[in-house]
């Protein structure tokens, strides 16, 4: 799957977890603060495994720092979807998430979860590049939005971060699940490689479980396809109107003024 739609797809998941709206699933209800910025770092963190490429949007992301952990990730985890995209590697995304959320510090204004804030500022600007948000204003504009984004939660609502594992959970396993359902497949036992026997191996199971011991159910076919555009389309707009929607409530919540002001 591409990475724009890896992102979108995370960004859908999380309005459909954290949202209580309709057709929402409403699993972790948060305010419309962690519903509109965890959609936007659950979009980032659905392409974090694809850090094991060094031609990734992430391993671009912030060079050259992102590059050289990019490959280090790449001959850790034995290449491109390997490791990384296994379920011992979900594991341990979710584990980084979980210990960043509680690096914390006391300041004038009070205790700030500074670990979750800097994760977060980074997963929204690997959101807003794989996007391409801002495809004319370059890497300073994705960053300027991304602490924008990361700062709101921290100002507004500093005890929320513990939403943050679960923003990282999901953009895995929904990245795991769009690398699945496309023609590669994913190693989810990685590193245990389990093939299966001989005499299945020309049957309809070699289609979802392969020689390579990769599982795949290529319901949108290659990646990049006719049938992932159409996917994801309405995907795109169900994440979309989520965000445009909690956007509006915490304008009103905040700033009615300037909305007032606005409608003159």
């Amino acid at each position: 799957m591409m990475g724009g739609h890896h992102a979108a797809s995370g960004a859908a998941a999380w309005i459909a977890i954290a949202s209580t709206g309709p057709y929402a699933l409403g699993w972790y209800p948060l305010d419309s603060t962690g519903i509109l910025i965890g959609a936007m770092a659950t979009a980032g963190t659905a392409l974090v495994c694809d850090w094991d490429h060094r031609h990734s949007t992430i391993a671009n992301s912030l060079p050259p720092l992102s590059n050289v952990i990019a490959v280090g990730i790449e001959k850790a985890s034995g290449g491109h979807r390997q490791g990384t995209h296994s379920l011992l590697g979900a594991s341990a995304f979710v584990v980084l998430a979980a210990m960043a959320a509680q690096f914390q510090m006391m300041t004038p204004v009070g205790k700030l979860s500074i670990g979750a804030g800097l994760l977060c500022m980074f997963m929204i600007n690997l959101a807003a590049k794989a996007l391409n948000l801002f495809p004319k204003s370059g890497w300073i504009t994705n960053w300027l939005f991304a602490l924008v984004m990361a700062g709101l939660v921290t100002w507004f609502a500093p005890d929320q971060w513990g939403w943050l594992p679960l923003s990282m959970l999901t953009g895995v396993v929904v990245h795991i699940v769009g690398d699945m359902i496309t023609v590669g497949g994913v190693p989810l036992l990685w590193p245990i490689v389990i093939k299966p026997p001989k005499f299945l191996r020309k049957s309809l199971v070699s289609g979802i479980w392969r020689a390579n011991g990769a599982f795949s159910l290529p319901l949108l076919g290659r990646a990049g396809s006719r049938r992932e555009w159409l996917v994801l389309i309405p995907v795109s707009g169900y994440a979309m109107v989520g965000m445009v929607a909690a956007g509006w409530t915490l304008a009103q919540q905040h700033w009615p003024g300037v909305l007032a002001a606005l409608a003159l």
